[in-house]
């Protein structure tokens, strides 16, 4: 028997059926936006210049990123999402949502004069932390929706949202 290694999905399922190569899947290309604001985030520490893209950087939701796509796995990637149970992309959205909230906040610390002395953990912090969230929205697109991802860490993620606020 014969599996498609990136998704865990036999190869040889009926075709139309969840598991099926030929069901519609959902994209990771959607995370890209995350992961080019970690990379601004990251070196924005390093170089000034970095942060007026930062505060460029738009969040977008996952379907408005694949209505504007011209990747061709656009249409199947939202025939997927919406075969999501609702509970579950909503607990999606509330991550991406998370997600852009971290974004917003390292910025607008970065942007602050003078710039607190703990920017660099604070930058640190907020990378380790976004880094956890694209890894676990990665997951659950990888599983096509079929994981709870309201489960993971979401205290966790919280908290150090936080106490970058805090500061």
């Amino acid at each position: 028997m014969m599996s498609a290694i990136a998704t865990n999905v036999l190869a040889v399922a009926p075709a139309g059926l969840a598991g099926s190569v030929d069901a519609p899947r959902l994209s990771t290309d959607f995370l890209n936006r995350y992961s080019e604001a970690l990379m601004l985030i990251e070196m924005a520490g390093m170089d000034e210049s970095l942060v007026a893209d930062l505060q460029a950087w738009q969040s977008v939701g996952y379907r408005e990123h694949f209505r504007n796509s011209p990747l061709r796995c656009a249409a199947s990637a939202l025939a997927a999402y919406d075969r999501i149970e609702p509970a579950r992309a909503v607990a999606f959205e509330d991550v991406c949502r998370s997600m852009t909230r971290l974004v917003r906040t390292v910025t607008a610390l970065l942007v602050e004069t003078p710039q607190p002395k703990e920017l660099p953990v604070i930058v640190e912090v907020a990378s380790d932390a976004l880094r956890r969230q694209i890894a676990r929205a990665t997951q659950f697109i990888n599983a096509n929706g079929a994981i709870d991802i309201a489960v993971f860490e979401d205290a966790v993620l919280q908290a150090q949202i936080d106490a970058l606020i805090a500061r």
